[in-house]
This record gives C-alpha cells, structure tokens and sequence, in this order.
C-alpha cells in the first residue's frame, strides 16, 4: 500500500466506554500515531466510539474504505463489553468462528482449571482472520483486510504494534521541527500563510502559547523532504527576525527530529 506519490495513510478506532467517559486516559493513539509518522504512513483520522456494535461498525467501515490502514485498539477480552471482534466481523459481513490457533494458544497458557468458557471468548474472531501475536498475555488481536485490530492494553497493543510493524508499507519517514515565536498569532497570520504557500510540501501548523510570562506562537514543521524541511525553517527564522520577534528552539526538537 502507498507509493512516494500518494503516501500510505491509517486511521485509529479507540473503543471503550471507559476513555469516552475520562476514566482512563488513552495512551495507545500518541504512541500509534508517532510509530506510523516513523514509517511514513500519515494518520488522517482518530475515532473514539463506545462499546456500542452499531457504532463500531460504522466507524471501520468509514475508515477502512477512506484509508489503506485501520487500527483499533480495545474490546478483545474476556467480558460481555468487549464486542470489537463481533462487531468487526459484522462490519466485514463475516461469520464470528473461533479460530483453532488462537484456541490452542489459550489451551496452552492456561491451566484447565483456570480456562473458561470466557477466556476461551477471545479466541472468537471473523471467520478468515489472520492472528496477530501477543508477546504479552498470549490472546492474539488479529487482522482482517487492512483492519487490525489490537488490545487496549498499552503494553499489549504495543507489543503486537511491533509485531507487525515489518509488514505495514508506508513511504519517507516524516521530519518536524518546532520554533517558539513570542508573538500572538493574529500577528503572525499573514506571513505564516505566505510561508506554506512557498512550501506547500511542508505541513506548517501554529499553536498558541503562554509561557515565561509571555505570550506566543509554537509553530510546527512536518515533512518528508529534510532539505525543503529545513529551507523552510530558515524562511520561518528570517521572516522572525525582520518582523523583530524573539525566538526560542522547542526543547524537545532540537532543531529536526524523525517522528
């Protein structure tokens, strides 16, 4: 998927009641979005839906016929809630079947004792799905077309993130750079908007700030091409500097960074 003229794109479905409702702070969509930017595969679109079915139907179905990849991160356990894999299967019109390898797995981690009926519930998946592995706590997630589908579990849907990362096409690695400019937006406007049309390849986004008693403007750089990358950087600090305004290097990007 994707090519250097149209760059791999994804979108992410985080499912659960428990992030819409502020209980838990999702985790799993900053550390996707930044592994993707590190394989050049642009993250368009993030959806956050409950442990409803018709609803998670809808969003894969939106997303996976837009992007060329999907994630979902949630709804794989062992209790009535986790319906991602019921509701995948419907969104793909497929029957849910339990896969024989993912049974096996679950049969051999678990003592008899300790296998239910439950646990045995996360072997359930869309008839013709391919298991994704899990390093962690052995229930595999698993991929159907351009739809995987992972724990909600940071630690166990990074684990199976990087189980698949050698498999996922993507394009040029993207490159930020970020400079403070203590000066208010409203001041900055025009001349940010005649940059990006000088660099229309260079994402260039602005984000007010107050801070050091001073208010001011992140402006952030992202792109695929470190040269224009940096060309750009230089116009941004000459245009600064004629207008007079101070400057300050974003401390966590020193300059350019890979994402």
């Amino acid at each position: 998927m994707g090519s250097s003229a149209e760059p791999a794109t994804a979108a992410v479905v985080v499912i659960g009641n428990e992030i819409l409702s502020g209980r838990t702070v999702d985790a799993n969509l900053p550390y996707l979005a930044r592994e993707l930017n590190a394989l050049g595969i642009r993250l368009r679109e993030a959806r956050f839906v409950p442990d409803d079915e018709a609803m998670i139907v809808e969003a894969v179905n939106a997303c996976r016929q837009r992007w060329a990849y999907v994630f979902t991160t949630g709804g794989i356990g062992p209790t009535h809630d986790d319906i991602t894999a019921a509701a995948v299967a419907r969104a793909f019109n497929r029957r849910l079947v339990r896969h024989p390898e993912a049974e096996r797995r679950l049969r051999a981690y678990y003592p008899p004792e300790r296998l239910n009926e439950a646990r045995l519930k996360m072997a359930d998946m869309p008839e013709g799905a391919e298991l994704i592995d899990n390093p962690v706590s052995v229930a595999p997630g698993f991929r159907i077309e351009n739809v995987y589908v992972l724990a909600g579990i940071p630690r166990v849907a990074q684990a199976m993130f990087e189980g698949i990362r050698r498999t996922l096409a993507g394009g040029p690695p993207i490159v930020s750079a970020s400079v403070l400019l203590f000066a208010p937006e409203g001041e900055i406007a025009a001349p940010l908007a005649a940059l990006q049309k000088r660099f229309p390849d260079v994402e260039i986004g602005s984000y007010p700030f107050f801070r050091f008693d001073r208010p001011g403007t992140s402006i952030v750089l992202r792109g695929t091409d470190r040269t224009r990358l940096e060309e750009a950087l230089t116009c941004l600090r000459n245009i600064a500097a004629e207008l007079g305004i101070d400057t300050a290097e974003e401390a966590a990007a020193s300059g350019t960074r890979q994402e």
